[in-house]
């Protein structure tokens, strides 16, 4: 039975329109949050009971809440509260991330991952992996299992990325080790491997190859991967010019094809390229918007949107890559007093006009 089923009347909680708009498509809209944004900010924290149907848990369950430090215990108790947040909200919950390089904090030297021995790295990996989900089995609907694990460059024959610190400790096994074993402890949940830089850059057709690869490998092991995650941190530099919508409706029909679901996992806009002018800005990221999912949702296989936060107030960009001109990010559908933007119009059109599609 598909962990969506157990939880449909919880996708009628929230009432605002981008969630309902999806919602009668068949696609679930949602947004990545965290503690330290909902818990001190109960004006935001309506907001995202309102508006998004899913939660993507975006910092409480990386390592540097999990395991500050190698010999740290695992602290789970920023994760339990935003587990908590969401089911106060009837929201399902994408945890994220079971496998990654990065999220590690102060608490960790720069090249401790590569800096293990094989037993040492496993036994860190899976150990953690172990622990974790078997905490949260039945809290959550999915998990991105692996995230950030192929490249377009840098690849083995099967398209992981070979720089990866598990791949150089534990080997090119550690992506499907780690699905089986989240399997194992978590049996009814979906399960996602999760990438970037599909959509433009030099090397975005080489990335679709190698996910393709890495999904063909996976499956014809057994690995028990569901899902694919697109991560879709979109750049409105010349977008409409490098955005190849033939061959990325391909590369989804692909993914489709061998029998996954799409998750749009981590969906905002970088507004390099933009003159700072907030009106003709915000409508020029409402344009990337509103032409990447008129293309994204044609196919029936994408069945979530999340938008990686939902408010300017809390975007990673602005902490991350700031504007060489100073002026603040405005990457997302609502802006920092919580209003919506033509971003938000953009997206609620692009739900209206997809297709429908049976749910997950």
């Amino acid at each position: 039975m598909s962990p969506f089923v157990s939880a449909r009347a919880a996708w009628a909680a929230p009432a605002g329109e981008l969630h309902r708009a999806a919602l009668a498509k068949g696609i679930r809209y949602g947004s990545s949050a965290a503690t330290w944004q909902v818990q001190p900010d109960s004006a935001y924290a309506a907001l995202f009971a309102r508006e998004s149907g899913m939660l993507l848990t975006e910092d409480d369950l990386l390592w540097y809440r999990l395991k500050p430090t190698r010999d740290s215990p695992l602290d789970f108790g920023h994760g339990d509260q935003i587990v908590s947040f969401a089911a106060g909200n009837e929201q399902p919950v994408l945890a994220a991330h079971l496998v990654w390089d990065e999220g590690l904090g102060d608490g960790w030297e720069p090249d401790a991952l590569y800096e293990l021995g094989t037993q040492e790295a496993r036994d860190l990996l899976f150990g953690t992996i172990q622990q974790e989900v078997a905490h949260y089995a039945g809290q959550v609907t999915a998990w991105v299992v692996a995230n950030e694990v192929t490249d377009g460059r840098r690849k083995d024959a099967n398209g992981f990325w070979t720089v990866e610190p598990w791949y150089q400790t534990i080997g090119p096994s550690y992506v499907e080790e780690a699905f089986t074993l989240a399997h194992q402890h978590d049996p009814d949940a979906l399960l996602l491997i999760n990438e970037f830089g599909f959509e433009t850059g030099t090397d975005a057709a080489a990335r679709r190859t190698s996910m393709l690869k890495a999904i063909d490998h996976l499956q014809s092991r057994n690995v028990p991967v569901h899902g694919l995650g697109i991560q879709a941190h979109l750049n409105a530099d010349k977008f409409a010019r490098k955005f190849d919508t033939a061959a990325y409706r391909t590369f989804l029909s692909d993914v489709a094809a061998r029998g996954l679901s799409i998750f749009i996992t981590e969906m905002d806009v970088q507004d390099d390229g933009l003159e700072a002018d907030v009106p003709s800005r915000d409508a020029a990221v409402a344009d990337v918007y509103a032409r990447y999912l008129s293309v994204a949702l044609q196919e029936p296989a994408v069945k979530v949107v999340l938008t990686f936060g939902l408010s300017d107030r809390y975007t990673w960009l602005e902490e991350d890559y700031p504007r060489p001109d100073g002026a603040a990010r405005r990457p997302l559908p609502f802006d920092e007093d919580l209003q919506p933007k033509p971003a938000y119009t953009a997206i609620l059109r692009a739900f209206e006009n997809a297709p429908a599609r049976p749910p997950l």
